[in-house]
């Protein structure tokens, strides 16, 4: 969301060279040394890893403090918010419509959603998916949207913000990341199936795949073992600016622990949540969205870590940075969590992956007193 929800491009032009895979408890070593150095570097008051690489867990620690104020330190079980990993189930549960036959890719959004600015209702599901829709952003209007963070917002709202601005481009003609767009497919699920996008997020995935950290994290319930988000100002950790969490919605607003997202990973990316036609569509990029380096499919990019294939997506929210990968080769799949706004999760997202798959490592960087 906002500034930072971005999606984290972890493109590595290494050329995959003869590996070695490391043994786990090799690996397992140097990833908790970076995870570790992480953390006493300042890259966030605490950070979450999980590294599986097939069915060897090299790595499900926490390092450093969930809470500065109240010294709770973090654990593997620390819930984050995951800001725009979240865009991965909106679009896994629109596709689960697709295949159920309730949702058509390419019927206009208008033909769901009727209260819509009319040059809205032309653009399709698949362009609301792919980030080539054309529709304004409302985590782009700067100022005039940071001045109304602390307000807790309906879809419709969220909807008004940029409703009166006119279309960035014509859809499907340029590729441009859009949160309202799956704002839009949030409205979409919960118009379809009855129920909201959080009664459905529990009922589709989290339940069935046991992610029973995994859920749209509004401010008001008591979620137990939630992280707090912070910022760091002038070498000085401070509270996050504060941002009614109704606002991301389903572009997001979920939390979740690295343990659920290790599970959530294998799941969507062996077969488990979509069908093969589904997620082919999920992990390819067409079109406007083909352009350039990012390749994004549908809540997903295709870019390389480490040499090889990978299927990523990161997420920023305030005082949180998530990076997320699947390594279909290696069947790896890397987390970080942190709760930091200015951590630098794809960089030792990177570094991870490098570890598990037996790929030279960066020295770390001396501590400075």
């Amino acid at each position: 969301m906002s500034r930072v929800v971005l999606p984290f491009l972890l493109g590595c032009s290494t050329a995959l060279a003869a590996q070695t895979i490391p043994a786990p408890a090799v690996a397992r070593q140097a990833a908790d040394s970076l995870a570790r150095d992480f953390v006493a570097q300042r890259g966030a008051p605490s950070v979450a890893v999980a590294v599986v690489r097939g069915r060897d867990t090299i790595l499900l620690q926490a390092y450093g403090m969930a809470d500065l104020e109240n010294e709770i330190p973090a654990t593997a079980r620390s819930v984050y918010r995951i800001g725009s990993v979240t865009k991965q189930f909106a679009a896994a549960a629109v596709m689960q419509l697709v295949e159920s036959g309730q949702v058509k890719l390419d019927d206009p959004i208008g033909g769901y959603l009727a209260n819509l600015p009319e040059p809205w209702k032309a653009v399709t599901v698949r362009q609301l998916l792919n980030h080539t829709s054309g529709i304004p952003s409302y985590t782009s209007l700067g100022p005039v949207w940071a001045a109304r963070w602390g307000e807790e917002m309906a879809p419709d709202t969220i909807v008004a913000l940029t409703a009166a601005k006119p279309m960035d481009f014509a859809p499907g003609t340029k590729w441009s990341y859009n949160n309202s767009g799956y704002v839009l497919l949030g409205m979409l699920i919960e118009k379809v199936t009855g129920r909201s996008w959080g009664d459905d997020l529990r009922a589709r995935f989290a339940t069935p795949l046991g992610l029973a950290d995994t859920r749209d994290c509004r401010t008001e319930p008591i979620i137990p073992r939630r992280a707090h988000g912070y910022e760091n100002k002038d070498g000085q950790w401070a509270n996050a600016q504060f941002l009614a969490m109704s606002q991301p919605f389903s572009a997001g607003a979920i939390c979740s622990t690295v343990g659920d997202l290790v599970r959530w990973n294998r799941a969507l990316h062996t077969g488990k949540v979509v069908s093969a036609q589904s997620y082919q569509a999920m992990t390819s990029a067409e079109g406007a969205a083909s352009r350039g380096a990012r390749q994004y499919g549908f809540g997903l990019q295709v870019d390389s870590v480490g040499g090889r294939q990978a299927i990523s997506h990161g997420g920023g929210i305030h005082g949180f940075i998530t990076a997320n990968t699947w390594i279909p080769s290696a069947e790896l799949s890397v987390t970080v969590l942190t709760n930091s706004g200015s951590a630098k999760s794809g960089e030792l997202l990177r570094k991870l992956a490098n570890a598990a798959l037996g790929m030279p490592l960066e020295s770390p960087k001396p501590l400075v007193p």
